[in-house]
């Protein structure tokens, strides 16, 4: 699975309050993605509302890795 496959089977949509440098104002970022960084921490990357500048918001703690699945017993 390449690097961008696998960025996009991670992302999920998210509604969040982040800083627009541009309009210097916090604000709702829309189209908000919840995305892992390389080094394994989590972000959400979207747009301001009133401008479309990109926007990005580091999340605290690192990614859970996915639960291992046990066969049936």
């Amino acid at each position: 699975m390449t690097a961008s496959a696998h960025e996009a089977a991670a992302r999920k949509f998210y509604m969040a309050e982040g800083y627009c440098v541009k309009c210097k104002a916090k604000k709702e970022i829309t189209d908000g993605v919840e995305e892992t960084m390389k080094n394994g921490r989590r972000a959400i990357k979207g747009k301001c509302p009133t401008c479309g500048t990109v926007m990005f918001k580091i999340l605290g703690g690192k990614a859970t890795p996915p639960a291992p699945a046990t066969p049936p017993a």
